[in-house]
């Protein structure tokens, strides 16, 4: 990464730090622009440049949420099903306590579950994160696979996706601690799985490629 790559990437987590302090503060739909800009000492255009959506300034991982699940079937190794592929990326996720799946601390929950705005936002990322993973089965599917079968797929393992993520939210605001949260979500997550593994096992074009 060059000097100027660097400073932008340097710049753009400066205003987003400062937008999430202000929002866990005094509530998302009472911060404004012009308070982000302020506080990180920038101008208003600048944070808008950044963060065309005021959303995106809490949600800031936003890419790597949507495209998450696609990139574990994209890059998962030869021979390895799809299925098998997601949930070892969960388990490793999981283990790490990482945000991207739902491990965010109790006051960044928090500030999503009050805001109606960003609750809203969340459940299109989720959207998003379904149809990126439709889109990497299909393009893993044999040809003679039914077009319906990394769709319906893709609708099964996105549901479960998203309860695992309301689970830690859930869980984060009762006021468990990330490693009570991973022991509890251990076991869970294996129970989704071996019911996944059973609803696919029904369809034998959905997820055995």
């Amino acid at each position: 990464m060059g000097l100027r790559e660097s400073k932008k990437q340097e710049t753009r987590q400066l205003i987003s730090d400062c937008a999430t302090r202000l929002f866990i503060k005094q509530g998302f739909e009472q911060t404004t622009i012009t308070e982000i800009a302020a506080a990180a000492r920038v101008a208003k255009k600048t944070v808008t440049n950044y963060f065309p959506r005021k959303e995106d300034l809490a949600l800031d991982h936003h890419e790597a949420f949507t495209g998450g699940l696609a990139r574990a079937v994209t890059e998962r190794e030869p021979g390895v099903e799809p299925l098998a592929a997601l949930g070892r990326t969960f388990r490793a996720a999981l283990l790490e306590h990482n945000p991207v799946v739902g491990f965010t601390g109790i006051a960044f929950a928090r500030m999503i579950a009050d805001s109606p705005t960003l609750t809203a936002r969340l459940r299109e990322l989720h959207d998003q994160r379904e149809e990126a993973l439709a889109a990497a089965l299909s393009a893993a599917a044999p040809d003679s696979a039914p077009a319906i079968a990394p769709l319906s797929g893709a609708a099964l393992i996105a549901a479960a996706d998203r309860l695992l993520f309301r689970r830690i939210q859930e869980l984060t605001l009762a006021g468990r601690t990330d490693d009570e949260i991973e022991a509890t979500l251990l076991p869970e997550a294996d129970h989704l799985r071996a019911l996944l593994a059973a609803a696919l096992a029904n369809d034998p074009t959905a997820m055995t490629w």
